[in-house]
């Protein structure tokens, strides 16, 4: 199912030596150094079909074959890209798309509206199971006005579907592709973007090359890349120091000074879209009590969490919705007052604090890190957590596929959201809406607020950015003093890049952009 590999300038050889790993590099027999790109990331891919990733790592990287109709800028814009333009209807529920002409599949045949149909019935056909159905079930039908002009139809209205399809997993595929390939489809990306496949080592590195007719005329400006799985921290941070590796993402915390320092680096921190929070299981006592809630808000120092776990680079949390999202609302942060915390506990009924468990969604450093401050400060107002960072297994087992709302086992729970949509839809709703419980969606505070519910459904009724920006902020509004979580700090985006490499960065949710990549 690969493709032969090509000759490239080098590859990256481990070479073991006494226990340790040693990256030691290959001379190609063609000499274009200078126009390839090594990319270290932190994980292999699971898979090339965006429609079937649930991780943002392999959606990112899918973008070296595919785009969209829509897109983000640096600052989470929408912008236009396989799409001239749309109209919506003033219910919200019927969308017309204008599309780009003279666009190329890397099969040779044409991007058009049987195109984007032949995507749309695919994802929507619940035979297909694919993992992203959910975001596009609302999808009643889709119809071929003319060759460049495509209608979508919806069940309900749903005001934020335009930026659903600016998401990364909505892209084109080649309507050719999906017939030759079916199923194998992940295996042969074939799609409108800037590089095609040459190699896709499920257990290591995906190679590209330059598609030569790119319907951006002048890109891309280097021949091709590598992306490189990197799992480990050190590594990865070796690799660029080396100059083995041009991109670096994620950045250790830990490791940032050190490349900071680094002649042959430029170490790049910004401003993300991604919110840690503790999630508080209100089901279960005592978290049922508005003044306990209150109270563990209180008593963390989201200041100190910063510099202790992530080494300076985030921010506390100043809303439910972080700013760079559309219809985010300014309501914080949540002060250290831990006199205050004790306080409210005693009126709660609980002057001796509790017990409890703290669960954490991930086992790596930084949230480690996390949940063992959050452990002492809690101790300091009387609360005994007992602290467990999970595995993935456990994690699905324990927290997503809990049936019974009534007696899930979890109760606080360290984890995060990015919402790749750039939509505060999409940032309220999978995680508090009255209906996102688990295991349909990820409300692990077992959240629900009639009024917040009404909100968030009749701002997906209008177009009216008015109206939406009024429902939104009394939704947010709402959720804040609720407090269902504890609400931490916005992480910033850390990742190195070469010097001799411009054009590519981490876009605030996380996802890559390599658009204007090129090597001086």
């Amino acid at each position: 199912m690969n493709l032969l590999v090509p000759s490239f300038p080098f590859r990256l050889r481990a070479l073991v030596s006494g226990g340790a790993v040693v990256f030691a590099m290959l001379a190609g027999s063609v000499a274009h150094a200078e126009t390839t790109a090594v990319m270290a990331v932190a994980s292999t891919f699971t898979t090339l079909d965006p429609y079937d990733a649930n991780d943002t790592l392999s959606q990112a990287v899918a973008k070296s074959f595919y785009q969209g109709l829509f897109g983000f800028d640096k600052d989470m814009k929408l912008v236009n890209v396989l799409a001239d333009s749309y109209e919506a209807s003033p219910d919200a529920r019927v969308y017309t798309f204008k599309l780009r002409h003279g666009v190329k599949f890397q099969d040779g045949t044409d991007f058009n509206a049987a195109a984007v149909k032949a995507n749309f019935d695919r994802v929507t056909d619940p035979a297909n199971k694919l993992k992203r159905y959910n975001m596009f079930n609302r999808i009643e039908k889709t119809e071929v006005v003319d060759p460049y002009t495509v209608r979508v139809t919806l069940k309900a209205p749903f005001s934020a579907f335009v930026n659903v399809l600016a998401h990364p997993s909505a892209v084109m595929i080649s309507p050719a592709a999906l017939k030759k390939y079916g199923k194998d489809i992940a295996f042969h990306p074939v799609g409108t973007g800037p590089f095609e496949l040459v190699k896709w080592d499920p257990a290591g590195d995906l190679t590209v090359k330059k598609f030569d007719g790119y319907w951006k005329k002048g890109y891309p400006k280097i021949d091709a890349i590598d992306w490189k799985p990197v799992v480990d921290n050190n590594t990865r941070a070796a690799l660029m120091r080396t100059g083995e590796a041009d991109f670096a993402f994620q950045v250790p915390f830990e490791q940032a000074a050190q490349l900071q320092s680094s002649p042959k680096v430029d170490l790049i921190a910004a401003p993300s879209i991604i919110q840690r929070y503790i999630s508080l299981n209100m089901n279960q006592k005592p978290f049922d009590n508005p003044k306990v809630r209150e109270a563990l808000n209180y008593a963390i120092n989201k200041e100190a969490l910063t510099k202790v776990a992530f080494a300076g680079y985030a921010t506390p949390a100043d809303g439910v919705v972080p700013q760079g999202v559309d219809y985010a609302v300014k309501l914080g942060p949540w002060p250290y007052d831990p006199a205050k915390a004790r306080e409210l506990l005693k009126e709660a009924g609980y002057p001796n604090g509790f017990e409890t468990t703290l669960w954490s969604a991930y086992n790596y450093s930084t949230a480690q890190k996390v949940i063992q401050f959050v452990q002492q400060q809690l101790a300091q107002v009387g609360i005994k957590a007992s602290v467990e960072a999970l595995e993935a297994g456990q994690r699905v087992a324990k927290v997503e596929s809990a049936q019974d709302p009534a007696s899930a086992p979890v109760r606080m729970y360290y984890t995060g959201w990015s919402s790749s949509t750039g939509e505060a839809d999409w940032a309220i709703s999978p995680l508090l809406a009255g209906y996102s419980f688990p295991p349909k969606m990820v409300n692990t505070a077992y959240y629900k607020n009639d009024a917040v519910d009404n909100d968030l459904k009749q701002a997906l009724e209008t177009i009216d950015r008015t109206q939406k920006t009024a429902l939104y902020t009394d939704a947010q509004k709402h959720i804040w003093a609720d407090a269902p979580w504890i609400f931490l700090v916005k992480e910033k985006i850390v990742y190195a890049r070469s010097k001799r490499l411009s054009g590519a960065y981490v876009a605030p949710d996380g996802s890559f952009n390599f658009d204007e990549i090129a090597i001086k």
